[in-house]
């Protein structure tokens, strides 16, 4: 269950950078939920915090959930990730904290690009640090979806993308991404209070995600979106084949992006 809401948090780090993208920093709040009906119990709460300052973005994203399996058994977990990511995207530092029934996992990592490779060190809380080349094209999480929103903006129906995941399983996703034609997203729930939300261009996008070092095995999860252009994400669905959870946006706060001299 831990690794179920990883995937939604997974799924919500799909948010764009980088020198050419519209991405501006924002806080969004999302209302989680088991299944698609409008009447779907409301299990939980996912906040995600993107500031940025001339060295780069830090990003905080913070879930909280309770699902009730039987009358008796009941399920806590919570998830906290604390990233810092260089504006350039070559460099990423993460702390994550996972709460499950009072156990808690703590895990360290950073992933360093250079001319070479691209490397990843990661400490859990048993053994040694973990060390590990990943392929040449992964990208960091922030500057993952710059890529994403750059390929829909040129009009590509169907692209590939590597993002390192740094709360599901410290590794590469191989994200494969295919734009909806109109009508196919799920709609907004109407229990939930419309969010006003920035005029920009947005796209509805179906995602699947593919250990990215293991691209033979079948998707691990699959995902449906509203990307908005300046990063927001919306009526996302996560499909893992055994339950489906949902996230819809709660509140909204836009913030300024930072004012660098240029190098």
């Amino acid at each position: 269950m831990r690794r179920l809401v990883c995937f939604v948090l997974a799924a919500l780090a799909v948010a764009p950078s980088g020198a050419f993208a519209q991405m501006q920093p924002h806080r969004a709040e999302y209302a989680l939920r088991l299944g698609t009906a409008a009447n779907a119990p409301r299990i939980g709460t996912a906040v995600q915090d993107l500031t940025q300052d001339c060295a780069g973005w830090h990003l905080k994203r913070d879930i909280l959930t309770e699902i009730a399996l039987t009358a008796s058994w009941k399920i806590n977990l919570s998830s906290k990730l604390d990233a810092e990511e260089q504006r350039a995207g070559n460099a990423l530092r993460y702390r994550t904290v996972q709460v499950q029934n009072g156990n808690t996992r703590e895990t360290k990592g950073r992933v360093q690009r250079s001319d070479k490779e691209v490397r990843a060190e990661i400490t859990y809380p048993e053994g040694p640090p973990a060390q590990f080349t990943l392929p040449p094209p992964t990208l960091m999480p922030v500057a993952a979806i710059d890529h994403l929103i750059e390929r829909l903006r040129a009009k590509a129906a169907a692209f590939p993308a590597l993002m390192f995941d740094a709360e599901v399983m410290g590794d590469v996703f191989l994200i494969d991404v295919t734009e909806l034609e109109d009508g196919r997203l799920r709609g907004p729930r109407p229990v939930d209070t419309p969010v006003a939300l920035p005029k920009v261009k947005s796209w509805p996008v179906y995602m699947t995600f593919t250990r990215g070092r293991q691209q033979a095995q079948k998707p691990l999860f699959a995902a449906s979106a509203q990307i908005l252009e300046n990063g927001v994400l919306d009526r996302l669905t996560v499909e893992t084949g055994l339950v489906t959870v949902t996230a819809d946006l709660q509140s909204l706060e836009m913030r300024p992006a930072a004012t660098c001299p240029r190098s």
